[in-house]
């Protein structure tokens, strides 16, 4: 049977600022969907991670369907509503467009879809993650399909030893490339390097079966400013062929550092939190859930909270604990963003606006480069 999956998020409001939505709004959200969903889904869950809710649904109506996205797109402008009755913070933010256009890619929310010809026993997580932006999956993945010491399947199961290939998307450019494993390794890994620009869009088996699908929006790049980080969310398929549901998993026990939090202007590790977590005021560290189902005929099981069992708790302290080193550095880089990633920001844009306006040429460097013309004349 072939089934799509798609999982759809924004942020359209937070209690007290970017922390997470009120009872009502998820409800809202909820309720809408729920009401709407006959004829079009045959399953649906809704949820969020810090102030982003997000839309998990199963169809057969593929990939990019106009109804399917008209769907998302209509609960979050319903919960819109009650989020500016409420006065919360950011009501609507990640809705940059006025009107539907028949897809929401490009508008606002994030987006991550794959049709698959659906297991007997079909496994899949959701990783949902906050504060931060796309390039924040691409160490996470890249540990669960190159890196070996991370993940042994890919020494033990045929499949993945095999390879896969990465979809990689330049956001800037707006180009993709596919590369494949193993050939491809080093390309790959200069690409992941610089995970701003450089973001995995999804990967497929050696076979051509899609096993991973993740949202790559850049939000400034749709505003032209900074309307808050881009707020990722990933579907991995697991077990059988693909890596275990496990594997997939501890790819997050490493809280790495990412670009986001407080005013998207800062790196900070990312924390796994348990399902429907809000954002911490510990200066906003981003923050990633894990969702997990089972499907069968296109009906989900679950949720299971895959980061909500108590060894978690170690890599909660151990983000903690870097966040506090990391902004222990204040202002300094790499505790905050590149310029190129400041750019965007309006503050920052007039702070080097002004500073700029008192830059002089060194004295005497004026004579110099007569001199030096001189001497190439």
């Amino acid at each position: 049977m072939r089934i799509t999956l798609s999982a759809i998020k924004a942020d359209i409001g937070g209690i007290g600022g970017h922390t997470r939505p009120s009872e009502e709004l998820v409800g809202t959200v909820r309720s809408f969907v729920g009401r709407k969903a006959k004829d079009l889904l045959i399953d649906y869950y809704v949820g969020y991670t810090g102030d982003d809710i997000h839309i998990i649904m199963s169809h057969t109506l593929s990939v990019d369907n106009d109804r399917v996205h008209k769907l998302a797109w209509d609960a979050f402008t319903e919960g819109t509503i009650v989020a500016k009755e409420q006065g919360l913070y950011g009501a609507g933010q990640d809705l940059l467009k006025d009107s539907f256009s028949g897809n929401v890619r490009g508008m606002g929310p994030g987006v991550a879809e794959i049709e698959m010809e659906e297991r007997p026993s079909e496994v899949f997580c959701i990783f949902a993650a906050d504060k931060t932006e796309p390039g924040a999956f691409n160490f996470p993945m890249w540990r669960i399909f190159v890196d070996s010491r991370s993940n042994t399947g890919l020494l033990i199961n045929e499949k993945l030893a095999a390879g896969v290939t990465f979809r990689i998307m330049d956001v800037i450019g707006g180009k993709i490339a596919d590369l494949k494993m193993w050939e491809d390794k080093p390309e790959l890994e200069a690409a992941l390097m610089y995970p701003g620009r450089y973001v995995i869009h999804s990967v497929l088996s050696s076979d051509g079966e899609p096993i991973v699908s993740a949202s790559t929006d850049r939000l400034h790049n749709i505003a032209g400013t900074y309307v808050g980080k881009d707020d990722p969310i990933a579907i991995v398929r697991t077990q059988k062929d693909f890596p275990a549901t496990e594997e997939a998993g501890s790819a997050f026990n490493n809280p790495h550092f990412v670009a986001g939090n407080t005013r998207g202007s800062h790196h900070m590790p990312l924390m796994p939190v348990k399902l429907n977590s809000a954002a911490s005021l510990n200066y906003s560290l981003p923050i990633v859930s894990c969702i997990v189902f089972s499907m069968h005929n296109g009906k989900m099981s679950g949720p299971l909270d895959g980061f909500g069992t108590t060894d978690w708790d170690l890599q909660r302290m151990m983000a903690a604990e870097r966040a506090i080193i990391m902004r222990n550095q204040g202002f300094i880089h790499p505790a905050t963003l590149v310029p190129e990633e400041l750019e965007y920001n309006k503050g920052y844009e007039a702070r080097m606006s002004k500073l700029n306006k008192k830059f002089k040429p060194l004295e005497g460097e004026s004579n110099q480069n007569k001199h030096n013309s001189k001497v190439q004349e």
